[in-house]
C-alpha cells in the first residue's frame, strides 16, 4: 500500500490473494477489465452482474472500483465501441473513475468462495469440494553436489523458482553422502584426472518446483554446479486433492425436513421471481447438504455419491432432474442462479475490508440492485 493510500493494485493484490486466477476455468475471463492499477481507490462497490443499473449505482455513489462475479466481457469482442451494450457500459466506467474487476470461476472455486458463502448462510459447516483440485503439479530435485559448493548451487536453484512451499520460501532439505566418478578420454573434469577414481565428499540437495520451471531450473543448476556433468534426478510428485474446487457438501447445522430445509433456503436467500423450489420427499430429513452457487446440473450425479441427503443448486432443468430421482438421487432445491451467488458479495466485500478498513476513507458496500433478469413471476 502506497504512502497515499490503497492503490487499484492493492485492490487487485488482496483480490487475487483469496480468489487465485490459476483457479479459473480454461474458458474464464477474469481480473482487471478496465481501471488503472496506479489509481487510488477508496471507494468499492460488490456486485453479482455488472449491469447498466448496477453502473449507475457505483457512478452515482462515486465508486472507485466495481468488482463482480459474472464477467462482462467472457467471450472475445472486437469492438468496445460506446453504441455496443457492453461498449456503453465500459465507456461509462473508464469516463466515471470506476475501475471493473472480475472474480468468477476462481472465486467458484477458491477456499473460501461462492458455494462457502451460500453454506454459510444456510447454517451448513465442514464443507469439502464436490469436485476437487489437485495440488499444483511439482517436481522434486534431487541435485548431488561438492560440499564446497552447496551453498551456491542451493541459492541457484532457489533463484530459478525452486524451493516454495505455501507460503514458505527457499525450502531445501540435504545430506551428506560420498560420491565418487572416473573421467574416461574427452571428459574435461572440474575434479579428478582421466582414468584416474575420484571420490568426494558431497550433499544431496532436495527442493520442489513447479513443472513449469524445468527449462530455467536446468539452466540456473548447469550454470552453478561446478561440474561438467552434474548429477541430479527429478521426480515428478503425485497430485494431492486440496480444498479448492467447485461446489461444497458439508453437515447442516441440525437435521431437519426437506420441506423445513427448503422454507430455510427460501428465508435466509433474497426473494426472486424465480423463487425457491424442491424436488423429492418433503419429509425425508436431510443433515448432509451439497451446495454449488451457480449453474450446478452438471454435478447431480456425484452428490449421491458423496453421500449428500439434498443438493441446492441454480438453473435445474426437468428431464436431468427427473432422471436424477428416478436413478435414487438425493433431494434437490432449485434457486434463482443471481441469489445462489449473492452471499459471495458480502465475502468478496470482508476480503478487502479486513485489509484496508482502517484506511482513513476506505468504504464499501454491496449493490442493493437485483440483477436477477427474471422480473415477472405468476402462481
Amino acid at each position: 500500500m502506497s504512502e497515499l493510500g490503497v492503490t487499484l493494485a492493492d485492490a487487485i493484490a488482496g483480490l487475487d490473494a483469496a480468489y487465485p486466477p490459476r483457479l479459473a476455468e480454461s474458458w474464464d475471463s477474469v481480473g482487471l477489465v478496465t481501471g488503472d492499477p496506479a489509481d487510488p481507490v477508496a471507494t468499492v462497490l460488490f456486485a453479482v452482474d455488472a449491469t447498466a443499473e448496477v453502473v449507475d449505482e457505483a457512478l452515482e455513489w462515486g465508486a472507485d472500483l466495481l468488482v463482480v462475479h459474472h464477467p462482462l466481457l467472457l467471450r472475445g469482442v472486437d469492438t468496445v465501441a460506446a453504441n455496443t451494450p457492453k461498449g456503453a457500459l465500459i465507456h461509462r466506467l473508464v469516463k466515471g473513475g470506476c475501475a471493473l474487476f472480475t472474480a468468477h470461476t476462481n472465486a467458484d472455486s477458491a477456499n473460501p468462495g461462492v458455494s462457502d458463502a451460500l453454506a454459510e448462510l444456510l447454517g451448513v459447516s465442514d464443507t469439502r469440494p464436490i469436485e476437487p483440485i489437485d495440488s499444483p503439479r511439482l517436481d522434486k530435485w534431487m541435485v548431488l553436489v561438492p560440499v564446497t559448493h552447496t551453498a551456491s548451487v542451493r541459492d541457484a536453484l532457489f533463484a530459478g523458482g525452486a524451493g516454495a512451499v505455501g507460503n514458505y520460501r527457499d525450502c531445501s532439505w540435504t545430506v551428506a553422502g560420498h560420491g565418487q566418478f572416473r573421467p574416461v578420454a574427452g571428459a574435461e573434469p572440474a575434479l579428478g584426472e582421466i582414468d584416474r577414481l575420484e571420490r568426494v565428499e558431497e550433499d544431496r540437495i532436495e527442493v520442489v518446483a513447479p513443472r513449469s520451471l524445468r527449462p530455467q531450473l536446468l539452466e540456473h543448476l548447469r550454470r552453478a554446479h561446478p561440474y561438467e556433468e552434474p548429477a541430479f534426478d527429478v521426480v515428478e510428485e503425485a497430485p494431492l486433492p486440496t480444498s479448492t474446487g467447485l461446489g461444497r457438501v458439508g453437515t447442516l447445522d441440525e437435521p431437519m425436513t426437506l420441506r423445513d430445509f427448503a422454507a430455510r433456503v427460501h428465508r435466509m436467500l433474497p426473494d426472486t421471481v424465480w423463487g425457491v423450489r424442491a424436488a423429492g420427499d418433503p419429509d425425508r430429513i436431510v443433515s448432509t447438504v451439497a451446495l454449488c452457487g451457480g449453474a450446478g446440473d452438471s454435478f447431480l450425479s456425484a452428490v449421491g455419491a458423496l453421500g449428500a441427503d439434498v443438493f441446492v443448486t441454480a438453473d435445474l432443468r426437468h428431464h436431468p432432474v427427473d432422471e436424477h430421482l428416478r436413478a435414487g438421487g438425493p433431494a434437490v432445491i432449485d434457486v434463482a442462479h443471481w441469489a445462489s451467488e449473492w452471499p459471495w458479495c458480502a465475502q468478496a466485500k470482508a476480503v478487502l475490508d479486513s485489509r484496508f478498513a482502517s484506511t482513513p476513507g476506505w468504504t464499501s458496500r454491496v449493490s442493493v440492485r437485483r440483477t436477477d433478469p427474471w422480473t415477472v413471476g405468476s402462481h
